[in-house]
């Protein structure tokens, strides 16, 4: 899966509302990801200036969401997703074959939809989420104190307080990403799981997750301002009461963690980028076109690209433009780092790196990858200051779930299929035995 390192915001554009009843009805259909199909179920309702609508993705396993900024005009129709990470918008219209074709855009991607009525729109009761009961809801002022979201989970007898950070993109305090074809609370397993070694733990949502505020400070600075002020928030929190803390990154997450970590007590960094983001990036990319066979040609002109795009966010320039050729999901990850109000924070992290801070450290501290990580994956040497504790756990993804097919095997699309709940965490018995040595 091509997925940016940044966090994207999405902002909603509005379409004059005017009468349009051909629209009105239950519609199912398809998003276009790279790879599958992602089956959806809209219901459209009104007529005149007032619509509104609820959609099912039944492999997310999302039933009768109510949609927002429902907008139609003429032929043409957009609508929203409030509330879920990433900010999706579907755009399209209503073309002579009677089927509704247009974009799908969520987290700065941007994917083709297509819609085929199958009959009237029928009412549908909604019932209400149920909490997880292991879970206590919290809020916090972040950065400048910005309302932050959280749960907290209790713990047992070990001394320390787990606070967690999650990874890039729309991914929410339970690791949950909408790009995630199936229902997957990976974050809620691993508190879970450290629950079940006497940790309790905090997580929360990033402060863009549900926004659409074009203008919301998402800067370095405040992302890394908002683990700092978890970090206090957990110092007042009645389950830490008593224990030192352990600030958990996955991912980017662990990239910012490390920016933070001088002021926790210990440091736990899963699937943490082995190079900085701009070169991981095009190692991601220049792995998927290995694997997909494709000519060296077409591997040179679009790795050429994309490190045309990389340089010209390094110098605060406007992009190149993508050549015929260019595969699509590559210019679609191009636009997704480049969009005007996350270049900033794309920019201030490309170039981190992640080992010159990880050796500068001054707690104890542990690096952990999944044997069968295609996102993130342990390097060939670790260079040799640094002196925590380097750990790859077997058969295990990039969530730490349980991956036992062999990763050449692991395309995007495969890769995903054992992100979901259903799939149990890997044996994570080394990372048992590490918490055990913190004292």
């Amino acid at each position: 899966m091509l997925r940016p390192l940044a966090a994207q915001i999405l902002v909603l554009a509005s379409l004059s509302a005017q009468p349009a009843p051909s629209l009105a009805g239950y519609w199912e259909g398809v998003i276009q990801i790279p790879g599958t199909e992602m089956k959806i179920q809209v219901t459209l309702e009104g007529s005149g200036a007032v619509w509104s609508g609820r959609i099912s993705i039944p492999p997310q396993g999302a039933k009768d969401l109510a949609l927002g900024d429902v907008k139609v005009a003429g032929d043409a129709v957009s609508f929203a997703m409030p509330g879920i990470p990433g900010s999706p918008k579907f755009s399209g219209q209503l073309g002579k074959a009677g089927r509704i074709e247009g974009m799908f855009s969520q987290g700065g991607q941007v994917f083709p939809f297509g819609l085929a009525r199958v009959g009237a729109a029928a009412p549908v009761a909604v019932a209400a989420p149920k909490p997880d009961p292991q879970d206590r809801e919290l809020g916090f002022p972040g950065f400048n104190a910005f309302p932050l979201k959280g749960s907290v989970r209790a713990g047992g007898a070990h001394p320390y307080f787990a606070v967690m950070v999650a990874g890039s993109g729309p991914t929410d305090r339970d690791w949950s990403n909408p790009l995630i074809n199936v229902p997957s609370h990976g974050g809620r397993d691993f508190a879970a799981w450290l629950q079940g070694q006497g940790l309790g733990s905090l997580r929360y949502d990033k402060r863009f997750i549900g926004s659409r505020d074009a203008k919301l400070d998402i800067s370095l600075d405040a992302q890394v301002g908002d683990i700092k002020a978890a970090l206090k928030a957990a110092r007042l929190l009645p389950e830490a009461k008593g224990k030192r803390l352990l600030l958990v990154g996955h991912s980017e997450g662990s990239l910012l963690s490390l920016l933070a970590a001088g002021e926790a007590d210990a440091a736990l960094l899963l699937a943490m980028p082995g190079a900085s983001m701009g070169k991981l990036i095009v190692l991601q990319v220049k792995n998927q076109l290995d694997g997909a066979g494709a000519p060296e040609d077409f591997k040179k002109q679009n790795l050429a690209y994309l490190e045309g795009v990389l340089e010209a966010i390094r110098g605060d320039k406007e992009p190149p433009a993508a050549a015929e050729g260019i595969a699509q999901g590559i210019v679609n990850l191009a636009k997704s780092l480049t969009r005007p109000e996350t270049r900033g924070f794309v920019r201030a992290t490309m170039d981190l790196d992640p080992w010159g801070s990880a050796q500068r450290l001054a707690v104890p501290c542990a690096v952990v990858w999944g044997e069968r990580d295609i996102q993130t994956w342990k390097p060939a040497a670790v260079p040799p200051e640094f002196k925590g504790t380097v750990l790859q756990i077997p058969e295990a993804n990039h969530l730490f779930k349980r991956e036992t097919r062999d990763k050449a095997s692991l395309a995007g699309p495969a890769a995903l299929t054992t992100y979901g709940d259903s799939t149990p965490l890997a044996d994570l018995s080394p990372l048992a035995a590490w918490l055990k040595t913190l004292k």
